[in-house]
Protein backbone atom coordinates (compact mmCIF):
# COMPACT_ATOMS: atom_id res chain seq x y z
CA UNK A 1 0.00 0.00 0.00
CA UNK A 2 2.61 2.34 0.72
CA UNK A 3 4.43 1.40 -2.14
CA UNK A 4 1.03 2.46 -4.37
CA UNK A 5 0.72 5.24 -2.79
CA UNK A 6 4.43 6.70 -2.84
CA UNK A 7 4.33 5.69 -6.90
CA UNK A 8 0.84 7.64 -7.10
CA UNK A 9 2.66 10.72 -5.48
CA UNK A 10 5.57 10.68 -7.60
CA UNK A 11 3.42 10.57 -10.63
CA UNK A 12 1.45 13.48 -9.59
CA UNK A 13 4.56 15.04 -9.19
CA UNK A 14 5.57 14.83 -12.31
CA UNK A 15 2.89 15.28 -14.23
CA UNK A 16 2.59 18.54 -12.54
CA UNK A 17 6.19 19.57 -13.07
CA UNK A 18 5.93 18.49 -16.96
CA UNK A 19 2.45 20.61 -16.72
CA UNK A 20 4.23 23.53 -15.62
CA UNK A 21 7.52 23.59 -18.23
CA UNK A 22 4.90 22.93 -20.99
CA UNK A 23 3.90 26.36 -21.06
CA UNK A 24 3.47 27.61 -23.96
CA UNK A 25 0.41 28.40 -23.94
CA UNK A 26 -1.61 30.84 -26.41
CA UNK A 27 -4.72 30.09 -24.65
CA UNK A 28 -4.82 33.36 -21.44
CA UNK A 29 -6.23 36.39 -19.92
CA UNK A 30 -4.08 38.77 -17.84
CA UNK A 31 -4.45 42.12 -15.95
CA UNK A 32 -2.47 44.26 -13.73
CA UNK A 33 -0.59 47.90 -13.91
CA UNK A 34 0.01 49.64 -16.71
CA UNK A 35 2.64 52.10 -17.32
CA UNK A 36 2.27 54.56 -21.01
CA UNK A 37 4.64 56.99 -21.70
CA UNK A 38 4.46 59.76 -24.95
CA UNK A 39 6.55 62.04 -26.21
CA UNK A 40 4.51 64.84 -26.94
CA UNK A 41 5.34 67.24 -29.63
CA UNK A 42 3.77 71.18 -28.63
CA UNK A 43 2.05 73.25 -31.18
CA UNK A 44 4.21 76.27 -30.36
CA UNK A 45 8.17 76.34 -30.30
CA UNK A 46 7.74 78.84 -26.74
CA UNK A 47 5.23 76.45 -25.16
CA UNK A 48 7.30 73.74 -23.31
CA UNK A 49 5.02 70.38 -22.39
CA UNK A 50 6.28 67.55 -19.79
CA UNK A 51 5.30 63.98 -21.62
CA UNK A 52 3.00 61.83 -19.72
CA UNK A 53 3.41 58.78 -17.94
CA UNK A 54 0.00 57.05 -18.22
CA UNK A 55 -0.77 55.36 -15.11
CA UNK A 56 -2.95 52.53 -14.85
CA UNK A 57 -4.60 49.24 -15.28
CA UNK A 58 -4.67 46.76 -18.18
CA UNK A 59 -6.48 43.55 -19.51
CA UNK A 60 -5.42 41.34 -22.05
CA UNK A 61 -5.33 37.89 -23.55
CA UNK A 62 -4.83 35.08 -26.11
CA UNK A 63 -7.05 32.91 -28.14
CA UNK A 64 -5.30 29.73 -29.92
CA UNK A 65 -7.06 29.33 -33.12
CA UNK A 66 -5.34 25.80 -34.09
CA UNK A 67 -1.89 24.87 -33.51
CA UNK A 68 -0.35 27.61 -35.57
CA UNK A 69 -2.51 30.81 -35.62
CA UNK A 70 -4.07 32.33 -32.11
CA UNK A 71 -5.93 35.83 -31.95
CA UNK A 72 -4.87 38.36 -29.18
CA UNK A 73 -5.85 41.62 -27.67
CA UNK A 74 -6.11 44.03 -25.01
CA UNK A 75 -7.03 46.99 -23.43
CA UNK A 76 -5.33 49.63 -21.49
CA UNK A 77 -6.48 53.13 -19.67
CA UNK A 78 -3.95 55.60 -17.64
CA UNK A 79 -3.81 59.12 -16.62
CA UNK A 80 -0.63 61.47 -15.08
CA UNK A 81 -0.84 65.47 -14.36
CA UNK A 82 1.95 67.01 -16.52
CA UNK A 83 3.94 70.21 -16.10
CA UNK A 84 3.17 73.37 -18.67
CA UNK A 85 5.76 76.12 -19.58
CA UNK A 86 5.70 78.79 -22.07
CA UNK A 87 9.31 80.31 -22.45
CA UNK A 88 10.34 78.47 -19.13
CA UNK A 89 7.64 80.42 -16.85
CA UNK A 90 5.65 77.47 -14.84
CA UNK A 91 1.96 77.90 -16.26
CA UNK A 92 0.34 74.67 -14.46
CA UNK A 93 -0.24 71.37 -14.93
CA UNK A 94 -2.69 69.80 -16.61
CA UNK A 95 -4.52 66.06 -16.38
CA UNK A 96 -4.17 63.89 -19.03
CA UNK A 97 -5.95 60.51 -19.80
CA UNK A 98 -5.03 57.80 -22.68
CA UNK A 99 -6.71 54.88 -23.63
CA UNK A 100 -5.64 52.12 -26.20
CA UNK A 101 -6.34 48.61 -27.34
CA UNK A 102 -5.19 46.25 -29.67
CA UNK A 103 -6.53 43.47 -32.00
CA UNK A 104 -4.49 40.78 -34.15
CA UNK A 105 -3.71 37.80 -35.35
CA UNK A 106 -0.70 35.72 -34.05
CA UNK A 107 1.34 32.86 -36.21
CA UNK A 108 3.34 30.50 -34.15
CA UNK A 109 6.12 28.05 -35.28
CA UNK A 110 8.37 25.35 -32.66
CA UNK A 111 11.64 25.37 -33.48
CA UNK A 112 12.45 23.23 -30.56
CA UNK A 113 10.83 21.40 -27.23
CA UNK A 114 11.46 24.79 -25.47
CA UNK A 115 11.42 27.42 -28.27
CA UNK A 116 8.75 29.21 -30.54
CA UNK A 117 8.77 31.39 -33.10
CA UNK A 118 6.12 34.05 -33.08
CA UNK A 119 4.79 36.56 -36.16
CA UNK A 120 1.79 38.59 -35.03
CA UNK A 121 0.06 41.36 -36.80
CA UNK A 122 -2.22 43.86 -35.22
CA UNK A 123 -4.44 47.31 -35.03
CA UNK A 124 -4.14 50.16 -32.46
CA UNK A 125 -6.46 52.38 -31.62
CA UNK A 126 -5.14 55.38 -28.96
CA UNK A 127 -7.27 58.00 -27.94
CA UNK A 128 -5.72 61.19 -25.42
CA UNK A 129 -7.88 63.40 -23.26
CA UNK A 130 -7.06 66.85 -21.87
CA UNK A 131 -9.05 68.30 -18.40
CA UNK A 132 -11.78 65.44 -19.82
CA UNK A 133 -12.07 67.29 -23.35
CA UNK A 134 -11.13 65.06 -26.53
CA UNK A 135 -7.24 65.83 -27.75
CA UNK A 136 -5.84 63.42 -29.65
CA UNK A 137 -6.85 59.74 -31.86
CA UNK A 138 -5.19 58.11 -33.90
CA UNK A 139 -5.25 54.57 -35.71
CA UNK A 140 -1.69 52.46 -36.01
CA UNK A 141 -0.74 49.20 -37.45
CA UNK A 142 1.85 46.97 -36.41
CA UNK A 143 3.93 44.47 -37.62
CA UNK A 144 5.99 41.87 -34.56
CA UNK A 145 8.99 39.01 -34.68
CA UNK A 146 10.09 37.55 -31.97
CA UNK A 147 11.03 34.51 -30.22
CA UNK A 148 9.12 32.76 -26.79
CA UNK A 149 10.31 30.11 -24.80
CA UNK A 150 10.53 27.86 -21.99
CA UNK A 151 14.21 29.10 -19.71
CA UNK A 152 13.25 26.84 -16.96
CA UNK A 153 10.38 24.88 -15.48
CA UNK A 154 8.28 27.62 -13.85
CA UNK A 155 10.24 30.42 -16.04
CA UNK A 156 9.28 31.61 -19.97
CA UNK A 157 10.12 34.23 -21.42
CA UNK A 158 10.13 36.23 -25.04
CA UNK A 159 11.80 38.60 -27.08
CA UNK A 160 9.87 40.86 -30.13
CA UNK A 161 11.12 43.65 -32.65
CA UNK A 162 7.86 45.59 -33.27
CA UNK A 163 7.46 48.28 -36.13
CA UNK A 164 4.34 50.67 -36.05
CA UNK A 165 2.86 53.11 -38.62
CA UNK A 166 -0.19 55.32 -38.48
CA UNK A 167 -1.39 58.12 -36.96
CA UNK A 168 0.31 58.15 -33.24
CA UNK A 169 3.68 55.86 -34.02
CA UNK A 170 5.20 57.45 -37.40
CA UNK A 171 7.10 54.26 -38.22
CA UNK A 172 8.57 53.55 -34.90
CA UNK A 173 10.70 50.61 -34.26
CA UNK A 174 10.86 49.18 -30.96
CA UNK A 175 11.60 46.46 -28.85
CA UNK A 176 9.71 44.05 -26.49
CA UNK A 177 11.11 41.67 -23.69
CA UNK A 178 9.08 40.06 -20.88
CA UNK A 179 8.56 37.34 -18.38
CA UNK A 180 6.52 34.71 -17.03
CA UNK A 181 6.99 32.98 -13.27
CA UNK A 182 4.75 30.21 -13.15
CA UNK A 183 2.82 29.08 -9.49
CA UNK A 184 1.39 26.59 -11.37
CA UNK A 185 0.11 25.72 -14.70
CA UNK A 186 -2.53 28.04 -14.76
CA UNK A 187 -1.37 30.86 -12.67
CA UNK A 188 1.83 33.33 -13.12
CA UNK A 189 3.46 36.89 -12.46
CA UNK A 190 3.75 38.18 -15.77
CA UNK A 191 5.72 41.21 -16.68
CA UNK A 192 6.40 42.99 -20.15
CA UNK A 193 8.36 46.20 -21.03
CA UNK A 194 8.40 47.85 -24.83
CA UNK A 195 11.11 50.69 -25.56
CA UNK A 196 10.98 52.72 -28.24
CA UNK A 197 11.88 56.10 -29.41
CA UNK A 198 8.67 57.69 -29.01
CA UNK A 199 6.50 55.41 -27.31
CA UNK A 200 7.54 53.25 -23.84
CA UNK A 201 5.44 50.60 -22.12
CA UNK A 202 5.36 48.49 -18.70
CA UNK A 203 3.12 45.77 -17.73
CA UNK A 204 2.90 43.67 -14.59
CA UNK A 205 0.01 41.89 -14.13
CA UNK A 206 -1.28 38.18 -12.79
CA UNK A 207 -2.04 35.76 -15.93
CA UNK A 208 -4.16 32.65 -16.14
CA UNK A 209 -3.10 30.48 -19.15
CA UNK A 210 -5.64 27.23 -19.68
Amino acid sequence: MKTQLALALALAMASSAAAAADGLSYNYVEGGYSVQKFELQSIDEDISIQDPKAAGGYIAGSFAVNDAMHLFGGYRQGSDDIEVSYLGTRLGEADIDSKQYHVGLGYHHTLSDRVDWTGELSYLRTEIDVEGEEAGEGDDYRASLGLRGDLAANFEGWVKANYTDGDVYDGEFSGTIGALVKFNETWGIVGEAEFGDKVSQFNLGVRASF
